[in-house]
């Protein structure tokens, strides 16, 4: 008689944007009303940012990584290095954009969902997509009638179908 192992369920966890912090919008709306992602603060350079969440990461496997802006960026890079730990990515106005990032050779497979405001001036859709298209497989894009921020959709998506 075989045995079917259950996995343990996926770990969220909220990657803050560069200039921001787990006291920022997005970070409190997450404690309310989703407690059990998790985030810490990020500081330094890209590198040091990638360093911070594979400690935080170390002991963990299926992670949905939600990340806004550069914690969009941070959510990527992970993945392109960890495609195994991660469930799902769940992009806000990733800063794809951001100077040295280059979309790998092979596209990797991990589902990504890619959430950017029409009118971002900040990360602009027409830079974006076109990085998030080389570097994904597995991707779905929703453009918005919002900005970089995204306050007026970020309340209104399904958080509850994405963090499961």
């Amino acid at each position: 008689m075989t045995q079917t192992v259950t996995p343990p369920p996926a770990t969220s966890l909220f990657l803050h944007g560069l200039d921001s912090s787990i006291e920022g919008t997005k970070a409190k709306w997450f404690r309310q009303n989703f407690p059990q992602v998790q985030m810490q603060n990020y500081e330094g350079t890209l590198d040091q940012r990638l360093a911070q969440l594979q400690t935080q990461v170390a002991r963990l496997e299926r992670l949905i990584l939600v990340g806004s802006s550069f914690g969009g960026l941070m959510a990527t890079c992970f993945a392109l290095s960890n495609p195994q730990k991660c469930q799902q990515l769940i992009l806000l106005a990733p800063a794809l954009n951001f100077e040295g990032y280059e979309p790998p050779k092979k596209k990797i497979d991990v589902p990504t969902l890619l959430i950017m405001g029409r009118h971002d001036t900040v990360c602009p859709p027409a830079l974006v997509q076109p990085q998030a298209e080389a570097t994904f497989n597995d991707l779905e894009i929703r453009l918005e009638e919002d900005d970089h921020m995204l306050h007026a959709i970020f309340p209104k998506l399904d958080w509850a179908a994405f963090l499961t």
